[in-house]
Formats: C-alpha cells, sequence, structure tokens
C-alpha cells in the first residue's frame, strides 16, 4: 500500500517539477475568459468572452506551445507570479495550492477524469463565445457573475 501524499500536498508550487507544474491545470479555462477592469477602482470583471485560441470544447490552449507570442496578453502563469495575481478564481489548483488549500475533488489529479470538471460546472465549455464572434465595444455586455473569488 503506498501511503505517500500526493506531490501538491508536499511540495510548493516552486518545487514542482514542470510535469507536475503542468497537471495542476484543472483544465476549466477560466483564465482564458476576457477580463474587463475597472478604470476607477482597479475591480476585476470575467465576461463570457474567451481568447480566440481556446479550444472549448476541450478547454485547453490550441496552440499552447506559442500562446504567449500569439497573445502577448496571455498571462502565463509561474510560482511567482500566483500569488500577485488576484482574479485567478478561487477554484483555481495553482491559487489552491499557493494559498495551502487541498484540491476539490472534481479536479482531474483528484478524480482521476478529465470529465469531472466539466460535470462539476466549473469549466467555461458551453458557457462561453470566442472574441473572435464579438466587437471589442460589447464585451462589457458579456459580464458574467457565475465565476467564483
Amino acid at each position: 500500500m503506498n501511503s505517500r501524499r500526493p506531490f501538491w500536498k508536499e511540495k510548493t508550487l516552486e518545487e514542482m517539477s514542470p510535469d507536475e507544474w503542468e497537471s495542476l491545470c484543472d483544465g476549466c479555462a477560466r483564465c482564458c475568459m476576457v477580463k474587463l477592469e475597472a478604470w476607477d477602482t482597479s475591480e476585476v470583471f470575467y465576461t463570457s468572452v474567451v481568447c480566440r485560441y481556446l479550444d472549448q470544447q476541450a478547454c485547453r490552449c490550441s496552440d499552447y506551445v506559442h500562446r504567449n507570442t500569439l497573445v502577448p496578453t496571455c498571462v502565463h502563469l509561474t510560482p511567482e507570479s500566483v500569488p500577485t495575481i488576484s482574479w485567478l478564481p478561487t477554484s483555481c489548483a495553482y491559487r489552491r495550492v499557493a494559498e495551502g488549500r487541498d484540491l476539490e475533488w472534481w479536479h482531474p489529479l483528484v478524480s482521476g477524469s478529465r470529465h469531472t470538471v466539466h460535470q462539476a460546472g466549473i469549466s467555461v465549455r458551453g458557457r462561453v463565445v470566442s472574441e473572435e464572434w464579438i466587437h471589442p465595444d460589447e464585451a462589457e455586455e458579456k459580464i458574467v457573475r457565475w465565476v467564483e473569488f
């Protein structure tokens, strides 16, 4: 019987291998949602608009390797940046681990399935539209409240 604790309970974000780091992504794609920031309060609002490179069925970037070149504003999560990004949802595994919390039951590393994040209603699947189809002036009309903080 293996009594070893899962790596996310044993290691800090900084201590994780590249494979462990990548496996923390639950595939919710909430980080791919277009966010608006109020100029007067700096409050961040999520919209139901997502990056044109998001494969909405898989909830994964269709060109992950080149994402920061294709979209210079795409946030590149690092162990150092995670604690500073206030708009990461409370459900985000990177945020949870950084805050010393465990992963949720629906996370693929816990459930053993990439489908539970969708079954639990955490992912953006079926709830968003690509930025290709929305005029930038219409983004404010697409603000959503279903993202947890």
